[in-house]
């Protein structure tokens, strides 16, 4: 890369790196334990990146790409990081009974909308949704789950019936959290593809935004933009839902990808000159 290129990027950097050390700090994280772990990032992931078939990347070759001692690659080689994959499985499950009850017309009335459902008795019922959607895990954690976060209700007569088009954790920081590495992490690999100079066919990243918007606007910005935004997402679930095979244990074709399209929304105040500057959250 060129000197200009490797500017441009840093300054790039410095706009990722800005929000995220703002949650940092609000989370108590300190610089420290950043450090170590981008550290432990440029060893695994170099070696993910340069990784041959049948040939082990060694130490001094990792520590040439990364600029670490190979003493300190080995250190970082041997380092255990945190995981957290039932954070991930637990909303995505979750997700798809809040979606597949709002499209899936065996659990919908005569005008499409949802039905109230009984737990577990009767057809359709609450159980047999989160069966088909959340394969074997209990309806019960899925009804908790779902209830904490204010998606669904549950009526007097022991009926439940969902109160929101999606679910979104409302008081566990984790699952927040988790979100956070997920769709940022989305975002970024689609830029990072795009960059490539072999990129043949660029994902589709597009956004629309201006910058002198009086704030008595923005409610009204705010309402219209989520319920597009709701719809068409519906739309798109739809279309991928038919063609899941763990919901359709019949569809045809080879390999296994993760697809998807997300849609954000953002504000903030406008700042004319210096853009890295820090600003108030």
């Amino acid at each position: 890369m060129t000197d200009k290129s490797n500017s441009v990027l840093l300054v790039a950097l410095i706009k990722i790196l800005r929000p995220l050390i703002r949650i940092l700090l609000r989370n108590g994280v300190p610089c420290g334990v950043l450090e170590e772990l981008t550290r432990w990032l440029y060893v695994d992931t170099a070696a993910r990146e340069g990784e041959i078939p049948g040939r082990k990347l060694s130490n001094s070759r990792l520590a040439i790409l990364t600029g670490l001692s190979r003493k300190e690659v080995q250190r970082l080689k041997d380092t255990t990081v945190p995981q957290s994959p039932e954070s991930s499985a637990r909303y995505n499950r979750a997700a798809r009974v809040i979606s597949g009850w709002h499209r899936d017309q065996t659990f919908a009335n005569n005008n499409g909308l949802p039905l109230p459902l009984a737990f577990d008795s009767g057809e359709p019922s609450f159980t047999a949704l989160v069966k088909k959607y959340s394969g074997d895990i209990p309806a019960r954690a899925i009804l908790d789950e779902l209830l904490h976060a204010g998606a669904v209700d549950k009526q007097e007569d022991g009926t439940i019936i969902p109160v929101a088009r999606a679910y979104i954790p409302k008081t566990l920081i984790s699952e927040k959290l988790d979100i956070l590495g997920t769709d940022v992490a989305d975002l970024i690999t689609t830029i990072g593809k795009n960059l490539r100079k072999d990129s043949t066919a660029p994902l589709f990243q597009r956004k629309v935004f201006y910058d002198n918007v009086p704030a008595e606007v923005l409610p009204d910005f705010r309402r219209i933009s989520a319920s597009q935004a709701q719809e068409l997402l519906e739309k798109f679930d739809g279309w991928l839902a038919a063609h899941d095979r763990d919901l359709n244990p019949h569809q045809q074709g080879t390999g296994r990808k993760r697809v998807g399209i997300g849609i954000y929304y953002f504000e903030e105040d406008f700042h004319e000159h210096d853009k890295t500057r820090p600003q108030d959250s």
